[in-house]
């Protein structure tokens, strides 16, 4: 760190008077900088970073600091994660269990939220109140009002928070979504997605008590969420061993891992305690498209009903905007519609934008599209996000709303649970995106919110 006092120096970055971050060479290797160590060259005027969760997106994540930042200090849970990745990735970083002891640390400038869905709006308030800047992987919020409690906090600390939603960076996502914006392809008539599931409750006559791994601290864990049993299957991740996992790490030295595998199935995604499933998950990112496209962003649908047969966790949802634009949601694997994205049928053109890239009707309609070299420097390796938090990072400098600002994480996730709650409720609901509050329905509005375990309530701000 430099001599300038440590709140003094986050002031200043809050402030934006230091310059933007330099452009940077991508290297072909991680470099010995992204480590946090003793006399590495230039770490005084780095941006000082920690990694809130350990599993498969941290771990990526580490690979993904930019130059002009360095890794501090990491935390999960569980000692076996942190210890692995310290052993495999950097072992010159602090390690802790309980992010709330994190954020007491005097080196930090910003730290980056990997945690399972229920546990990402507390951490980021209470790093907010500790003067950090906030990278928050999606979906931002696991309901909708402690997505707002996390707009307040970041406005009234002065913290830059992004949303790891990583194709508001990407340069063919930007230029597709506001080429339709912008009127492009005229006016929109239909937009098409697919349907995400929901998550499942958990059992009325709960699951069989297990013992806890050692290593795992079970109430860290939980945190916000309802007191329960250790189960594996609440948790998933270690089905394949410890050193399978290792292996996995050290893998992402290398060309880009197989994250996805079965073998790290992510079983939390599956309960609503702790996650909306692939509505929140996957359709954070495909939705997220549709606000960006239909200028969105500090609003969202006015009116939602469910179509057709279906239960609580998978039928279709469609929805209206104030605009008269319609968005219908396609079930089934072979639906139509990008698993990240969305099409976008207009007067003049038909476009699907999907991660990375977009597809035009008739093809050549856009007569100058972006250079295909700006996609390409996203498919290298483990880089899945590096761009994107270099976005963060020069806003932490400049002080101005990085690509995927809070409010839009926010309002974008609020879309995923709006879905989720017109599925669990199987009628037609009418929406006011700016009180955000159902219109004359008490029963929808007490779906807005759920309440937090006692010790793990969100702050006053």
């Amino acid at each position: 760190m430099s001599d300038v006092p440590l709140m003094n120096r986050r002031r200043a970055l809050q402030r934006g008077v230091s310059a933007a971050a330099a452009a940077f060479a991508v290297p072909a290797f991680v470099p010995g900088h992204v480590f946090a160590s003793a006399g590495s060259p230039g770490a005084n005027e780095r941006i000082v970073v920690g990694i809130v969760g350990m599993g498969i997106r941290g771990c990526q994540l580490v690979y993904n600091i930019p130059e002009s930042g360095r890794i501090a200090a990491i935390c999960d849970a569980d000692s076996r994660k942190t210890a692995l990745a310290a052993q495999e990735l950097g072992d010159h970083w602090h390690v802790q269990a309980d992010y709330r002891k994190l954020f007491d640390r005097k080196d930090l400038d910003a730290v980056l939220i990997c945690t399972p869905h229920h546990q990402h709006v507390l951490p980021a308030i209470l790093a907010c109140q500790a003067g950090l800047h906030v990278f928050v992987e999606k979906p931002l919020s696991r309901y909708v009002t402690e997505g707002r409690a996390l707009v307040k906090a970041a406005r009234k600390y002065g913290c830059v928070v992004q949303t790891g939603s990583q194709a508001r960076s990407m340069e063919m996502n930007r230029f597709a979504c506001e080429f339709v914006r912008d009127g492009g392809i005229g006016r929109v008539r239909v937009v098409e997605a697919i349907s995400y599931g929901y998550s499942r409750p958990y059992p009325a006559d709960g699951l069989p008590e297990e013992p806890v791994p050692a290593g795992l601290d079970w109430e860290i864990w939980q945190g916000p969420a309802p007191q329960r049993p250790y189960n594996a299957r609440l948790t998933g991740y270690w089905s394949a061993g410890e050193d399978t996992w290792r292996g996995w790490l050290r893998s992402l030295a290398g060309e880009r891992a197989d994250w996805q595998d079965g073998q790290w199935h992510r079983t939390w995604l599956g309960w609503q305690d702790y996650s909306g499933a692939s509505l929140a998950d996957m359709g954070a990112h495909a939705y997220d498209m549709i606000q960006y496209a239909l200028g969105a962003d500090d609003s969202g649908p006015v009116e939602f009903w469910p179509v057709g047969e279906g239960g609580a966790l998978d039928s279709r949802v469609d929805f209206r905007y104030a605009n008269g634009v319609e968005v219908r949601l396609n079930r089934g694997r072979h639906a139509p519609g990008p698993a990240t994205g969305a099409v976008f049928t207009g007067e003049k053109c038909r476009i699907e934008i999907n991660r990375n890239k977009f597809t035009t009707n008739p093809p050549d309609f856009i007569r100058n599209p972006p250079d295909p070299a700006l996609a390409e420097k996203w498919e290298q390796g483990t880089w899945l996000a590096r761009w994107h938090i270099q976005n963060w990072f020069d806003c932490i400098q400049s002080g101005e709303l990085p690509h995927a600002d809070v409010e839009i994480g926010h309002r974008t996730a609020t879309l995923c649970h709006l879905i989720g709650i017109t599925r669990q409720l199987q009628r037609r609901l009418r929406w006011d995106p700016q009180a955000e509050q159902f219109l004359g329905d008490s029963e929808a509005n007490a779906l807005l919110e759920r309440p937090h375990r006692k010790g793990w309530e969100l702050p006053e701000l």
